[in-house]
């Protein structure tokens, strides 16, 4: 008995791009091997139009065709002959890693102004018409009063922003004593949840005696013990006779 072979991903070759599945990989291995290249022509565009249907996301993307055209070379393992509208990608260039990131390594004096402040205070100090730098060093220091106010939350005095922003800048930068900046206070989120409404399910333990409230389900248990007990009452009491003596043996 012949014994029946499965095909298991894990015997397969290694998708090369996995977003495109396996089906494409087939094809485009399969367009590798065309004798002519009027048909590796053909089909490649065909190809390059279902690529880019099973991922539209890459239509946001600037120059997406481009895009497909190097992912199609990518699948072929760059042994595809076609005439691309675009150069192929250079297979060393695709394994290539990244420079890493080059972080600022700044000192910030005061880092709940950040360094956003630092420079705009440094630029409104290269403008020369007065009135204008006036404004500037204006909209800088209510900025500082509200960048200050949001992380220490808490009131600060307009005497402590002018001297920070006459820190920063060196002396440079003041404006008058009297200017009075924006008034700006800080607001914790007091939004709570209200829990038991009227149109919900009560529980009235405490007003068991019959009490209503709301409009909700009520729990009248004792009411209902009260009633069943002069219930029991008029029994005991009928079952003497009318002569209201205790009934005789």
């Amino acid at each position: 008995m012949v014994q029946p072979t499965f095909d298991y991903n894990s015997t397969r070759s290694k998708l090369l791009l996995s977003e495109y599945g396996r089906n494409v990989q087939n094809m485009v291995k399969y367009i590798v091997a065309l004798p002519t290249k009027e048909e590796r022509n053909k089909y490649a565009a065909v190809v390059i139009d279902l690529m880019g249907f099973l991922n539209p996301h890459l239509r946001d993307v600037a120059d997406f065709k481009h895009k497909l055209w190097d992912h199609l070379h990518i699948i072929s393992n760059f042994q595809i002959d076609v005439d691309s509208p675009y150069p192929p990608p250079d297979p060393e260039k695709i394994h290539e890693k990244p420079e890493p990131l080059k972080y600022p390594h700044q000192r910030i004096k005061y880092k709940h102004y950040g360094k956003t402040i630092e420079l705009m205070i440094s630029k409104a100090k290269s403008i020369q018409e007065p009135d204008r730098r006036n404004h500037m060093v204006q909209a800088i220091a209510n900025f500082m009063k509200m960048a200050y106010v949001q992380w220490n939350k808490d009131s600060v005095a307009d005497e402590t922003i002018l001297n920070h922003l006459y820190e920063l800048s060196g002396g440079e930068l003041k404006l008058d004593e009297n200017v009075n900046l924006a008034k700006v206070e800080y607001r914790a989120n007091t939004h709570t949840q209200s829990k038991g409404g009227t149109g919900g399910r009560t529980n009235n333990t405490q007003n068991r005696g019959g009490g209503s409230s709301g409009g909700g389900r009520t729990n009248n248990t004792q009411n209902n013990r009260n009633n069943n007990n002069n219930q029991n009452r008029g029994r005991s009491n009928n079952s003497g006779g009318s002569g209201g003596g205790g009934r005789k043996y």
